[in-house]
């Protein structure tokens, strides 16, 4: 198979304003930072990256996809992250494992409990 996974694309009202915020939380880099498609990767020549792209309208329902991250320290994670603004999120998962949160424009992903060996 010659399939590469290049990046995700993630729509954005502020492409600069989200990608910056994603840098900062995942500790990733920027690869291009023009105004309207913003990308960050885990390093200048490691794929996949987060590609932010202007859209003219606003995010209405949850996503059909989102990113799951699994941390050492949940809390210290989550307590983290919304120290750079992200904020908490009920998309009706009831009491789990994980915690759900949002970025700064409302896209969610999850932020996962430490992993049982």
């Amino acid at each position: 198979m010659d399939l590469e996974w290049e990046q995700v694309i993630v729509d954005a009202a502020d492409p600069v304003a989200l990608g910056r915020w994603w840098a900062a939380a995942l500790d990733w880099v920027v690869v291009d930072d023009a105004p309207d498609e913003y990308e960050i990767r885990p390093a200048p020549d490691r794929l996949p990256g987060l590609l932010f792209v202007r859209v003219p309208e606003s995010k209405q329902v949850k996503n059909r996809l989102h990113l799951d991250f699994r941390p050492q320290d949940q809390r210290a994670e989550v307590d983290r992250l919304l120290s750079l603004g992200a904020r908490h999120a009920d998309i009706g998962q009831g009491e789990q494992p994980w915690v759900t949160l949002t970025d700064p424009e409302g896209n969610e992903f999850c932020v996962l409990a430490r992993r049982r060996t």
